[in-house]
């Protein structure tokens, strides 16, 4: 699996346990992590590490200090691709979307989601259809579900 250069990218996360299960997906299935901080804990905390076990060892993380950090890093990086967001604003379901193996699926912060910058600077943005009333999902199953897809599009 490591051939793939796919990404998932948190922006500025506020709950460790969701982090800790991204990070742990991400482990298990030999996929990159970027953190934009700044962060809304510590990644010594507790509650990371209890969510994500001992794969947060196993994980490729890489911590930004910023967005700036983080775009400059890419726009240096010739493996960079898309930077597909997902978000509760777009019309477009992750599932009719051609995901590419350089893509980073980007998640906002669980509590304010991502600012007009970050939004308007994805070069694509997805959204995952629900029914009814319901106004988002847990950030860790939302990322476990587009990540999920966009494997199985890669034939991983």
């Amino acid at each position: 699996m490591g051939s793939f250069l796919i990404r998932i990218a948190l922006f500025q996360p506020d709950i460790p346990q969701n982090t800790g299960t991204i990070i742990r997906t991400a482990a298990c299935m030999d996929v990159g992590v970027d953190l934009i901080e700044p962060l809304g804990f510590v990644l010594s905390d507790k509650r990371l590490k209890r969510a994500g076990m001992d794969y947060v060892e196993m994980a490729h993380v890489v911590r930004h200090s910023s967005w700036q950090a983080f775009i400059g890093g890419r726009e240096r990086s010739e493996n960079a691709g898309r930077l597909i967001l997902l978000t509760t604003g777009s019309d477009k379901s992750y599932t009719s979307f051609d995901f590419a193996s350089t893509d980073t699926i980007l998640l906002g912060s669980e509590s304010s989601g991502v600012p007009d910058e970050v939004h308007n600077g994805a070069d694509a943005r997805l959204t995952i259809p629900m029914s009814g009333d319901a106004r988002s999902l847990n950030v860790a199953i939302a990322c476990g579900m587009v990540l999920g897809e966009a494997l199985r599009q890669l034939k991983v």
